[in-house]
């Protein structure tokens, strides 16, 4: 009887592990579900400036321990995500060695939230800070997969590790062509610093962000970490006019461009009628800049009349300045009635200090949606009432039939009071 038991369970053990080699040959499914997963590795400088206090009273390391904190309970499930350190574990003065110091803190892959906070508690500002070396080790780190790949590199400081510039690494990592966008954020950031991770992000199609203040930080690391999870989106280069009737035609997309200061740059889109045009465009600091300035957006006919417009001003707090507008083209009775061309104007007031270079101008970013419109039968009503039209004559009709009712019950009691 035992033996029987013993060649049962055996028999059993072998066709579930049969079972399991024929239903995931090689781990074949297991790369199907994982090969487009979006991965994320937030690079941290870990140098020894960060123990300066200069981010709402505490250290910048505070800072960026709480911003992590809250990113990692924040992380959406699908992303797979990492964290790299530099400068966390060299204290002395050996160049050579401090420009090696960079190292994994948490592996990319699926985020075990206590266990990659509690390697970020151990953090100590320590070192130099070699960003290029680390820049190309997270790069490593993203290997494989056809999901979107991005790095979110946090520093207070320029590279200490010249000549093995960090913005030369950047491009050498978008020259690979494996998709990969490193986004920059600067904590509490001098000119020097600002240019460098700048010109880190601009090789691989990031943003660069100044950072002042622990929630800043928070919101936008979270942000590009959300980022990561949406669809990809290349934007398309363009180049707009000096004048609409110049102006390259543009269909529903991302467009980037470059402006020049205090300049305009002019785009056309045609719209058909029932149709709605969304735009939205924005324009970004990538060098210092004088406070007080703003961005327009006009939606202009070719013959010169404004439709519409959308304008944003700001005074320094933030590097970015965004805008927007719709106009829905109204239908028409006509048969083959022509689509409208309308000229989209965007306007800066952006302004330099002397010994700022001004060229190239500055990143532009376009949205262009044309979209079908409100429909004048079923959207856009009877008496500039929508849907709600239906309503009304519902209560019109009702109230009617209540007075009627009414008359007709006050009557009666009328009649039954004088027989009695």
């Amino acid at each position: 009887m035992i033996i029987r038991k013993r060649l049962a369970t055996g028999l059993c053990a072998l066709l579930a592990a049969l079972s399991a080699g024929l239903a995931f040959p090689d781990g074949a499914v297991a790369d199907e579900t994982t090969a487009d997963v979006p991965k994320v590795n937030l690079v941290l400088d870990v140098s020894g400036s960060m123990r300066t206090r200069d981010i709402d009273g505490g250290t910048r390391m505070a800072a960026a321990k709480q911003a992590f904190n809250e990113v990692l309970d924040a992380t959406p499930e699908e992303v797979r995500l990492g964290i790299r350190t530099l400068g966390a574990n060299y204290p002395g003065d050996d160049r050579r060695t401090g420009c090696k110091d960079t190292a994994q803190l948490y592996p990319v892959g699926p985020l075990d939230r206590t266990e990659a906070k509690t390697a970020v508690a151990t953090l100590t500002p320590t070192g130099w800070t070699p960003i290029g070396p680390a820049l190309l080790k997270a790069a490593d780190d993203l290997d494989g997969g056809t999901g979107s790949k991005r790095i979110v590199l946090i520093s207070d400081g320029e590279d200490t590790c010249a000549p093995l510039d960090p913005c030369e690494v950047a491009r050498e990592i978008a020259a690979k062509g494996i998709g990969l966008t490193i986004d920059t954020l600067g904590l509490v950031p001098n000119a020097k610093m600002r240019q460098q991770l700048s010109c880190i992000a601009e090789a691989t199609g990031g943003t660069y962000t100044s950072v002042e203040h622990t929630d800043e930080l928070t919101d936008r690391v979270n942000q590009l970490v959300d980022r990561a999870a949406d669809p990809v989106v290349t934007p398309v280069a363009t180049e707009g006019a000096d004048a609409c009737a110049k102006a390259p035609t543009l269909k529903s997309g991302l467009y980037t461009d470059r402006e020049e200061f205090g300049r305009q740059r002019w785009y056309r889109v045609d719209v058909e009628p029932g149709q709605e045009l969304r735009a939205s465009v924005s324009v970004a600091a990538d060098r210092a800049v004088n406070p007080s300035y703003g961005v327009l957006l006009r939606a202009v006919t070719v013959h010169g009349r404004e439709i519409v417009r959308g304008e944003a001003a700001e005074n320094g707090r933030t590097d970015v300045i965004s805008t927007g507008l719709r106009y829905p083209k109204a239908e028409t009775d006509e048969e083959d009635a022509p689509a409208e061309t309308v000229c989209l104007q965007v306007t800066n007031s952006f302004s330099v200090a002397s010994g700022v270079k001004t060229t190239p101008g500055l990143p532009l970013e376009l949205t262009v949606d044309v979209v079908d419109g409100p429909s004048q039968a079923g959207d856009v009503a009877s008496f500039g009432l929508g849907r709600g039209w239906w309503l009304l004559a519902a209560l019109v009709v009702a109230g009617f039939l209540a007075g009627l009712l009414w008359g007709w019950l006050s009557r009666w009691r009328f009649a039954v009071w004088r027989t009695n």
